[in-house]
């Protein structure tokens, strides 16, 4: 019996200490990852991965991780030339694999939200258009009010517009003008002036748009994929 509770609490003292291990490994990786992420990204933040699951060094032995989820605030993205600012982005991507030493990880699958402010949203609009909250269409589609200074009516004016998202692209259409801009003629300028597209840039690469939902303080973008480059 003696010698059955000698091997009992040397079991149990490399357990605790597997398991400490097994913590502070798993809390290097973290740092580590979220500065790779930071670096490949462009992130102005180091935004905060937390890996899931127990044990993480039997994970790390076999090269892949079962579940990793990304936090990250205050994105810069954008391309040609138009950034759009990201306030967050909440991601869990699932089946998380290494390469290349340990410098590259895919994840199978990915999904997420990433949130806009309607003041960011303003920012990245055309000048002079500012974008808040609206009801959403009767369909469901998610919309914005508009309201900008329209030059060809000498006027202010505001319109429902439906947001859309597809690849990596926000979309900002008008649904119905002024009944004055359409007698005149002139909805195809005043459409030049109030409706557009901004990409988002900096997400990792493989994540598409796929849903967006209008909150009362900006819009809410469901996004996923496969095969997503948490960093490479």
């Amino acid at each position: 019996m003696r010698v059955w509770r000698i091997v009992l609490i040397v079991l149990v003292i490399l357990g605790g200490l597997f398991v400490a291990a097994d913590r502070i490994a798993v809390s290097v990786v973290q740092s580590k990852a979220a500065e790779r992420v930071q670096i490949t990204e462009g992130l102005d933040e180091k935004p905060k991965v937390s890996i899931e699951g127990f044990p993480f060094l039997t994970q790390l032995l076999f090269g892949k991780l079962d579940d990793v989820k990304v936090k990250a605030r205050d994105i810069n993205a954008g391309a040609g030339g138009t950034t759009v600012r990201i306030q967050s982005f909440d991601a869990d991507l699932r089946g998380v694999k290494f390469s290349d030493s340990f410098r590259r990880a895919v994840a199978d699958t990915a999904d997420g939200v990433v949130f806009i402010s309607y003041d960011d949203l303003s920012k990245a609009a055309p000048d002079g258009v500012t974008v808040s909250a609206a009801p959403a269409a009767a369909d469901g589609t998610a919309r914005v009010k508009l309201s900008a200074s329209i030059p060809e009516l000498g006027d202010a004016a505001s319109v429902y517009s439906d947001i859309t998202v597809k690849g990596d692209t926000v979309s900002v259409k008008a649904e119905q003008l002024p009944k004055a801009v359409t007698a005149l003629g002139l909805e195809g300028e005043v459409r030049k002036t109030i409706d557009f597209s901004r990409q988002l840039g900096n997400l990792p690469h493989g994540i598409t748009l796929q849903k967006v939902t209008g909150t009362p303080d900006g819009i809410s973008i469901q996004v996923g994929g496969q095969d997503v480059e948490l960093a490479g």
